[in-house]
């Protein structure tokens, strides 16, 4: 039975779930600027409002020490980050001593090429690399300034490091909905699992979600008709449901924040790269810890705040989309991390 008690010593929540999974943002800076996730001229913090790479680890140990047995870190791009291979040998520490399950990322793929070898000897075993389309051009419309070939390149030298890849995509209506079987097809003929994420209204675009939002709900129903698609009970901790498309053999998973409420199995909060906790993207109210943690020789005060966050995690999102637009919290993606 799960302690409602926020001085236990695992993370929960006032209704009985458990935090296992921390997002950890180490840096709000990208190399690209995602039309569904930056504004094209973006301001960055100051070096100085950053967490440094030891205070990130010191809050991750406390983390894990209370229970966190999956840790992804995230951006803004997380590669960008000088010396961010650091952090992934400390973390793997944890790795080697069985008290961390997974130590893993979400990148876009352009400094992959680069880092799969060194990712895999931090103990990397499995990456997200964020891929919305094949064509170079719509690429380049998308992230505003990128090059496809250096993710074609960067999933290519995934593979020959070892490293597991599973493809994100965000949905989308348009141009998106008329390319999806070719992204199935490029993903599962390379043993990639691909997953479409609903848009939530997160970030500083200036699109209009309500004409971009696509149901995932409705969009699985068309692939119905083109695809057989096999329920699977297997996760890999997050939020996606997978199936098993039997033509292909590969797994497609559907993350449905605004179509279908997962929250009731929430097991995930997020650190920003500023030191901001948040247990859930759909609500105000991150806990700032880089104060406390930088006015404190010891953890226990840090872990009490913590702890206390987490027991006070909300029910559920407010993410709502119809017609006349969406609602929901208007968050900068680049310091809370995808």
């Amino acid at each position: 039975m799960v302690s409602l008690d926020p001085a236990c010593g695992t993370l929960n929540d006032q209704f009985g779930r458990t935090a296992t999974y921390l997002r950890l943002s180490v840096t709000d800076r990208c190399d690209l600027r995602c039309t569904y996730c930056m504004a094209e001229n973006m301001t960055f913090l100051p070096r100085k409002d950053l967490l440094s790479l030891e205070e990130l680890y010191r809050l991750a140990t406390i983390f894990i020490g209370h229970g966190v047995r999956k840790i992804r870190l995230t951006g803004g791009e997380p590669l960008v980050r000088k010396n961010v291979t650091s952090l992934f040998k400390n973390l793997s520490r944890h790795l080697e001593t069985g008290e961390l399950d997974e130590v893993t990322l979400t990148t876009n793929g352009s400094l992959l090429a680069t880092y799969a070898g060194e990712l895999v000897d931090c103990g990397v075993r499995r990456v997200n690399v964020s891929l919305d389309t094949l064509d170079a051009d719509r690429y380049r419309t998308i992230t505003r300034w990128g090059k496809i070939e250096r993710v074609f390149a960067g999933l290519e030298a995934a593979k020959q490091a070892g490293l597991k890849v599973k493809l994100n995509a965000v949905a989308q209506k348009g141009v998106f909905e008329s390319e999806l079987n070719d992204l199935i097809r490029f993903a599962h003929e390379r043993a990639m699992d691909l997953t479409l994420i609903e848009e939530m209204p997160l970030g500083g675009a200036a699109a209009c979600r309500s004409r971009s939002f696509l149901s995932l709900a409705e969009l699985r129903g068309r692939l119905e008709t083109e695809w057989t698609l096999e329920p699977l009970s297997e996760t890999t901790g997050g939020p996606a449901k997978y199936v098993r498309l039997k033509e292909t053999g590969g797994k497609l998973g559907f993350i449905t924040p605004m179509s279908c409420d997962f929250c009731a199995d929430c097991n995930r909060i997020r650190l920003s790269c500023t030191g901001d906790l948040y247990t859930c993207m759909g609500h105000e109210g991150g806990l700032a810890l880089r104060e406390p943690l930088r006015q404190s020789n010891g953890n226990e005060k840090v872990a009490q705040l913590i702890r206390q966050k987490v027991f006070d995690k909300p029910r559920g999102h407010a993410f709502q989309i119809n017609d006349t637009g969406v609602s929901g919290i208007v968050r900068s993606m680049s310091t809370l991390g995808g």
